[in-house]
């Protein structure tokens, strides 16, 4: 036990824990519910799973079954579930410098533009300020329109807008509408607000805070940031037209709307699907070839250290550059004007293959304990659950408590699970005085 906790990144997952099981204790007490009844164990740890690890999937209508302090626990869950994911994620490059060789600290160093190597309390404190700041003007933004065009008191117009600002930017996605963000589809000042600040929660701070001080020079930007911007931006456009082409003429979606609405409405929900959790159409009622799509983004995820999931942009287009690399017979994977490391290509190799591993062992599982479930949202279902997204197709309570169980356990291996690999990876990586033979074994 002494050797397992003298690298401190290793209590992530210990202190994720111990949330889940406060969350769950406080989530099934009678005064946490609008009926004031204990709520079952399972639907307990289902949401305060979901919260923690800021998926945002409802395993019950959150508005209806959730009382005042219920809501307010589900907020405060996912604000530490998100703070904490950020600074575990910059615990891991600290410690992880901290621990290579002078020559892989460099490396560290360059690639997170020097941000926190030195100054740990500062690092966090910029990180917190972020969010807070960020969290603020969402809340102001969406208060005000909810109070000067939809009526709402002023108290609860600032509640709500507190509690979606919180979800948006830690990337959760509870909401206070049943409906999610659907009846709000082609309001700008609902659903923009809450796709910026899915956007600044879900890019990372090593990328936030290297485009904020070096913005007027990109070409200066470490590898890792520019795979995660212009990956980013090339997925939100990618999914933006794959949405429009496939849900345009569609009278349960996009439909109804004019071009302004089903752009807006598009966009809201691309910008959301990589684990923002909010859905700006009714999931249940999307055209099938819309499906392959969304899971495709929701598994691709966001940036690195942020509050989104998935195997994460930066893995996705390195892994894309790695193939590029092999198809034109390069010797080395280049990325603009740098080389890669041959072990950043191993790891990133290792997330994408364990992730599909687990999400296609998850699937079958989902299927397994439950009767007459749909190959498609089965996998829909895990995919969003491992990736931390939050969206389903129909609800999670419809699988019954063998399937609930499965969906708590890939949230939290979906969180907790990146951030333990890489730091395992990372700081048992060692050199050999010795090398064996090389052989080319064939392949394909």
């Amino acid at each position: 036990m002494r050797r397992f906790l003298r690298h401190p990144v290793r209590l992530v997952p210990l202190g994720f824990l111990a949330a889940i099981a406060l969350g769950t204790g406080l989530l099934m007490l009678p005064w946490a519910t609008g009926a004031h009844r204990f709520t079952p164990f399972t639907t307990a740890l289902f949401t305060a799973t979901s919260a923690i690890s800021v998926t945002g999937m409802p395993v019950v209508d959150t508005p209806t079954y959730w009382n005042g302090f219920g809501l307010v626990m589900i907020t405060v869950l996912t604000q530490v579930g998100g703070l904490g994911i950020l600074t575990g994620a910059t615990l891991v490059i600290l410690v992880v410098a901290r621990q290579l060789g002078l020559r892989n600290r460099l490396l560290v160093q360059a690639e997170t533009a020097e941000y926190g190597i030195g100054d740990v309390r500062g690092l966090l404190l910029r990180i917190a300020g972020l969010a807070l700041v960020s969290e603020a003007v969402i809340t102001a933004l969406l208060a005000f329109r909810l109070w000067l065009t939809y009526d709402y008191p002023a108290g609860r117009a600032l509640w709500y807008g507190l509690f979606h600002a919180v979800q948006g930017f830690n990337n959760g996605g509870f909401s206070l509408w049943s409906d999610s963000l659907v009846g709000f589809a082609r309001d700008p000042w609902i659903c923009l607000p809450l796709v910026a600040g899915t956007i600044v929660g879900g890019l990372g701070f090593p990328a936030l805070f290297e485009v904020a001080r070096a913005w007027r020079r990109p070409v200066s930007w470490a590898v890792s940031t520019k795979l995660t911007v212009w990956g980013s931006l090339t997925l939100l456009l990618i999914g933006l037209v794959g949405l429009l082409a496939a849900e345009w003429a569609n009278p349960n979606t996009l439909g109804p709307y004019d071009w302004r609405g089903k752009l807006l409405s598009a966009l809201t929900q691309d910008a959301v699907v990589r684990t923002g959790g909010f859905n700006s159409l009714d999931i249940n009622r999307l055209d099938e070839e819309t499906y392959p799509l969304l899971i495709a983004l929701m598994f691709i995820g966001g940036g690195s250290a942020s509050t989104a999931g998935g195997i994460k942009v930066s893995t996705f287009f390195l892994l894309a550059f790695v193939i590029w690399a092999e198809l034109r017979g390069e010797p080395d994977v280049t990325v603009g004007r740098s080389r890669i490391a041959t072990a950043s290509q191993r790891q990133a190799l290792t997330v994408a293959l364990l992730s599909v591993a687990l999400v296609a062992a998850g699937t079958v599982g989902l299927i397994l304990m439950t009767e007459g479930v749909a190959y498609y949202r089965a996998l829909f279902e895990v995919t969003s659950a491992f990736t931390t997204t939050g969206l389903s197709v129909g609800s999670p309570a419809e699988y019954g408590t063998s399937g609930q169980l499965l969906l708590t356990l890939l949230m939290y291996i979906g969180r907790v699970g990146p951030l333990t690999l890489g730091s395992a990876i990372a700081l048992n990586t060692r050199h050999r005085l010795y090398r064996y033979p090389e052989e080319q074994p064939i392949v394909g």
